[in-house]
């Protein structure tokens, strides 16, 4: 690969990360976000983590006592939104009891409504995921590569990620590897080459 070429690529690692910021809060409706959209698998697989735990473990107190008051009035545990919405009393033995479950009912209510709710232009959604997964596709290619290169020539992989991935003048590149100007000159085309070679086969 010509100089040039990697010199593009690894340029591209800035706008590749801005890019997948500013896609990441592209809404899609109901107030939720991309990254939100993209993020489903892990939220599930944390909420999997968290049924094993004592909910004092990941609870705050307020919505420690939300559960409280749950299991203080309901009965039975339907399943289904609508189903527990229903079996929520709106009656409760004190003041204090009756807020908490309107507090309750509102936040399973407003389940429901997002969940009732249409994504906004859902082909345009669909564009954007594709575009954010290529992003990021192209963003742990460039990151791999730079590893790769660690391997065998860190000090050639250190040099390209300060300038290219950090940002880093010339001056300040040279000082983070304790190396003088001329040193720098000399290692910069070679980290090129490597660099380069490692892309190409990739």
């Amino acid at each position: 690969m010509p100089d040039n070429q990697a010199i593009q690529q690894l340029k591209s690692y800035k706008q590749i990360t801005l890019r997948m910021k500013v896609l990441e809060k592209y809404p899609i409706g109901n107030g939720m976000y991309l990254s939100q959209f993209q993020e489903d698998d892990n939220l599930q697989t944390l909420h999997r983590q968290l049924k094993h735990l004592p909910s004092y473990m990941y609870l705050s107190k307020h919505e420690q006592k939300l559960e409280t008051v749950a299991h203080t009035y309901l009965t039975h545990y339907p399943t289904g939104t609508k189903a527990q919405l229903n079996a929520i009393p709106t009656v409760g033995h004190d003041a204090e009891d009756e807020k908490l479950l309107r507090e309750l009912r509102s936040k399973i209510q407003k389940v429901i409504e997002a969940r009732a709710g249409r994504l906004n232009d859902f082909d345009a959604m669909i564009e954007r995921v594709s575009e954010l997964q290529e992003l990021e596709q192209q963003k742990q290619y460039i990151e791999h590569t730079l590893e790769v290169l660690a391997e065998y020539k860190p000090q050639y992989a250190q040099l390209l990620k300060l300038q290219f991935i950090e940002g880093k003048s010339i001056d300040e590149v040279a000082d983070a590897l304790n190396i003088v100007r001329r040193t720098y000159d000399r290692w910069k085309p070679k980290a090129f080459e490597e660099y380069g070679k490692i892309f190409s086969a990739s």
